[in-house]
């Protein structure tokens, strides 16, 4: 697409709004709704994508995630940059391109990360108020948990998670595995002890995916002072010096302008780096490289990116368990029919029902590997290998210390901007990738798993070196879709905006709130953090009293014993 050039007679008044959020994503939908909460702040949210219709089952059924992953209709469809380290292939990045965001074709996956996550952001110069004494009431607040309220879960927050059931005879037989090999069950791996395994909370509820739209924003749209427009594709953050005072954007047809108090950003940790880049703020270098005149310099503006790889390892099964013939084209409309009428089966679950988190060496201060068992064998795009019956977990490292950068390349703010992470790059991640494989082998041929073990698919019995396993990994990897870093909080050099308020360094009326804001990936899904963040940030800027922290210890390992 080229950039906007319609005459100025297509140009609407300039409406002018308290708070402008840009992205109705994770963030954005829980943002439109407290910021909207008095009736005297008016709120206007701008969604680049479309509306997420209540009739649209590959959105609202859980186990239809495949579906729009890669669809142009559901997934902004990004790639990276030739990854040097994986073989120079570009690794793909689904973004949701619906209202929720992300949250829309997500796995569903809930996960908080460690408390020990938390402390090393707090570690950071001015950071203190977000450890994890700080955030742990913001998690509450969010969520009801299902299966039980208590010091460590909410029990009255818009949403609402349910416990995988995760009573398939594999997932039995994997945490009987895990124990074998060393290895704990823990209660819940969002209460006092993550470490260990256990079923997985996930944001589905009675049937159906609750993403932040579904229980954030749509509970709220009658609220008149709420204004959501989809289909709209901010262009430009309008500035007045150090000032950021309203937006541009292509609505139905026509560039529209609107001025607001704030100006948050809620694009993510690709679009919001995108768009300050855009408006000249970020480093000279890469501003004057792509055409963009530069307004204010941030060097940490796109950089910092983080993100988790994944593999699957995959083994075949010797009895008919697995889900797998609910994939299969001939049950797929009693599938969709049983989920359409009673909200049951084999498509009102994500199937990610289980997993956990293990430290990789006894080094490690808390886990940095996270496991989640599905039982069938196949990918995400819904591609499954020959034979039938399977089952896999995805596993990789949760720490890794590759860093990668968002830039745009061009003025166009139809663009997409270059993707680059330099997965596989260090000498830790390669270090924690031939752990990651060899302990996922290790719980995987327990005796407990020998009744179902039919061999292993991927990598395969032929991969066993240390440079086998890292050529397969480079071959094989993908994403697990956490994209995170790239306007960093904090005080240093290349921190892009303020802990205590989320405003942009050296700039006002102009905020960042989503996953770009994370110092450092969590060593989980990144849905739950990015919503905690937007609950506090809330809080921040509508100058209410925080939440008073918590005092509930939570558990730490034992370090090792000098030998």
């Amino acid at each position: 697409m080229k950039p906007e050039t319609e005459p100025r007679a297509h140009h609407t008044r300039r409406a002018s709004y308290d708070f402008i959020i840009v992205g109705g994503g994770s963030a954005g939908c829980a943002l439109a709704n407290r910021l909207s909460a008095d009736p005297a702040n008016r709120v206007l949210v701008l969604e680049a994508g479309r509306r997420d219709y209540a009739w649209d089952a590959f959105i609202h059924m859980p186990a239809a995630l495949t579906f729009p992953i890669g669809s142009r209709f559901y997934d902004w469809q990004y790639e990276s940059e030739p990854e040097p380290c994986l073989n120079g292939r570009r690794i793909y990045h689904a973004r949701g391109k619906v209202l929720g965001g992300s949250s829309s074709i997500n796995g569903m996956i809930f996960q908080r990360g460690n408390p020990l996550d938390y402390a090393r952001w707090a570690a950071d110069p001015g950071m203190q108020d977000w450890d994890y004494s700080h955030c742990l009431p913001y998690f509450k607040r969010m969520e009801t948990c299902l299966a039980g309220a208590d010091d460590f879960r909410g029990g009255d927050g818009p949403l609402v998670l349910e416990r995988g059931p995760a009573t398939n005879p594999l997932f039995t037989a994997f945490f009987q595995a895990v124990q074998q090999a060393g290895y704990q069950l823990t209660n819940d791996v969002n209460g006092y002890r993550q470490e260990g395994f256990a079923p997985f909370d996930r944001n589905l509820h009675r049937g159906r995916r609750l993403s932040a739209a579904r229980a954030y924003l749509h509970p709220v749209l009658s609220r008149p002072n709420l204004t959501v427009r989809t289909s709209a594709l901010v262009t430009q953050i309008t500035l007045d010096g150090a000032r950021a005072t309203g937006v541009r954007y292509r609505w139905a047809g026509r560039l529209h302008t609107a001025s607001a108090g704030e100006i948050i950003l809620s694009g993510g940790a690709i679009n919001s780096p995108q768009l300050l880049q855009l408006a000249g703020i970020g480093s000279p270098a890469v501003l004057r490289a792509a055409g963009v005149q530069v307004t204010h310099e941030l060097p940490g503006v796109g950089e910092n990116l983080q993100d988790h790889l994944e593999v699957y390892v995959q083994y075949a099964c010797r009895q008919p368990v697995s889900v797998a013939p609910a994939l299969k084209w001939r049950n797929r409309p009693l599938v969709a029919a049983r989920w359409l009428l009673l909200r049951s089966g084999p498509g009102a679950t994500n199937h990610f029902e289980g997993g956990g988190f293990a430290r990789s060496n006894d080094d490690v201060a808390y886990p940095n590997l996270m496991f989640h068992f599905l039982p069938i064998a196949v990918r995400y795009d819904g591609s499954a290998p020959a034979g039938g019956h399977g089952y896999q977990v995805h596993v990789g490292p949760m720490n890794s210390d590759a860093r990668g950068s968002v830039r745009i390349s061009t003025a166009d703010p139809a663009a997409k901007p270059a993707l680059r992470f330099n997965y596989l790059s260090t000498e830790q991640d390669r270090r924690e990738w031939v752990e990651a494989i060899r302990v996922a082998r290790t719980i995987l041929t327990q005796p407990a798993m020998t009744p179902f073990n039919g061999g292993e698919l991927s990598p395969g019995p032929a991969v066993q070196s240390d440079a086998e396993i890292l050529a397969w990994v480079s071959r094989d990897a993908e994403t697990a879709l956490h994209p995170s870093c790239t306007c960093a909080m904090g005080t240093g050099p290349m921190a892009v905006v303020d802990p205590g308020s989320l405003r942009v360094h050296g700039l006002t009326g102009l905020r960042v709130v989503d996953a770009s804001v994370l110092p450092y990936v969590t060593n989980g899904n990144i849905y739950a953090p990015t919503m905690m963040v937007a609950e506090k940030a809330a809080d921040l800027i509508l100058g209410n009293t925080p939440l008073p922290p918590s005092t509930v210890p939570f558990y730490t390992a034992q370090p090792r014993l000098p030998s």
